[in-house]
């Protein structure tokens, strides 16, 4: 069987599972105690100082990425929705983190299932097939509002979990079994890996604030992800398009 074809058939049965494995769990309610963070400290009158002004990587690299998406590719929408999705992730981070409370988190989920499908369509177009990937976009970007939504109205994290976690799964099995048609594919691992290492840093941000007393890991979490972004946007801009090179 040609690698395409596992990467394939991989991508429909997880995404089965995935779905099938939502309907047999019990409902997921959003736990109170994580708008507990252990950082608390008010500086310059901003509450929760450190988690909301480590959101402003986030800005910076969403910003970078809209000004350079003339050297990214010719076909911006996608690209253009991922770094926008970014940029709004700062945003509405910062804003939960003001005051953190399932009301105001909202705010910060939405943009990151914005940025989260886009991603994964500009995935699907550059290693599966770019007009697959364009496709996918809108209706992936509807779906991921939806499991937002969804949460808000019946008080369940299932579909947002899927959501979010399905395309963290299929990635790497689209980067393991296509070729993309581009040289440079590292950003994608090494965001991945950013990514990883947030999850972290979050699940262990008491214990790291405990141990750094001046930044805790929630905060480090929001740092060390723009940080996997912005390596992915440095790839985007030193990459070369094979595909065309191939045909001539």
């Amino acid at each position: 069987m040609k690698k395409h074809k596992i990467g394939y058939y991989s991508i429909i049965i997880l995404a089965l599972l995935a779905i099938l494995g939502m309907f047999f769990l019990s409902p997921i309610i959003q736990n109170e105690d994580y708008h507990n963070f252990s950082d608390t400290h008010t500086i310059l009158n901003i509450p929760n100082f450190w988690n909301v002004v480590s959101n402003i990587p986030f800005l910076i690299v969403g910003i970078l990425g809209l000004l350079k998406l003339n050297s990214i590719t010719t076909h911006k929408i996608q690209y253009f929705i991922f770094f926008l999705g970014v940029s709004l992730v700062s945003i509405g981070s910062s804003y939960y983190h003001l005051k953190p409370t399932s009301n105001t988190l909202v705010w910060d989920r939405l943009p990151m299932t914005i940025a989260f499908m886009a991603l994964f369509s500009i995935i699907i177009s550059e290693f599966i097939h770019r007009e697959i990937g364009q496709k996918v976009l809108i209706p992936a970007l509807i779906i991921g509002g939806v499991s937002v939504l969804y949460w808000v109205v019946f008080k369940d994290l299932r579909f947002y979990a899927l959501v979010q976690f399905y395309p963290l799964l299929a990635i790497p099995i689209i980067l393991i079994f296509y070729k993309s048609k581009y040289n440079l594919t590292a950003g994608y691992w090494l965001l991945l890996l950013a990514y990883v290492i947030a999850k972290i840093l979050e699940q262990f941000d008491a214990e790291i604030h405990h141990f750094l007393t001046i930044i805790s890991g929630h905060s480090l979490k929001h740092i060390a992800a723009a940080i996997g972004i912005f390596i992915l946007l440095k790839t985007y801009l030193k990459r070369k398009d094979i595909s065309i090179s191939t045909k001539k």
